[in-house]
């Protein structure tokens, strides 16, 4: 890769290990620290505005803290649609990535509106984040 290179392709390679000599690097503690600091930035950009991470801060939406592993629609005291509560989906890494991705196409009738993330290099940082802050085990799950 030139070092001219995108960030954007350059964070994908490292988070792919595909550049010689970065598998080591994407595997270690400190770049998976950076990843999840990097996701939560996104977050913040990205969904924030409408998602708390925590329960006890107010949020249009559901908060997302232990996302990773919950049923669909199953937040307590949240307003949900009809279609996302009778879904049946456990949000793992792929349901969340496709929701970030389209949510109304992946979900029709969702009340959500917003626009997608497309970029698969954001996805995988907001999903290090999603992860970060999930404390269940989620071995149960296929992520």
């Amino acid at each position: 890769m030139k070092p001219n290179s995108s960030p954007r392709l350059l964070a994908a390679a490292l988070l792919m290990g595909t550049l010689p000599g970065t598998a080591a690097i994407a595997e270690s503690p400190v770049f998976e620290q950076v990843k999840v600091e990097a996701g939560a930035k996104l977050f913040d950009a990205e969904c924030r505005r409408c998602h708390a991470t925590d329960a006890k801060h107010e949020s249009y939406g559901p908060p997302l803290e232990n996302v990773i592993g919950r049923a669909a629609g199953s937040y307590p005291d949240y307003d949900y649609s009809i279609a996302l509560e009778a879904s049946g989906i456990v949000w793992t890494k792929a349901a969340l990535r496709a929701w970030m991705e389209d949510n109304s196409g992946f979900m029709p009738g969702t009340k959500m509106r917003h626009v997608g993330i497309a970029d698969p290099t954001v996805q995988d940082f907001i999903l290090t984040y999603l992860d970060a802050i999930t404390t269940r085990d989620g071995s149960e799950i296929s992520k």
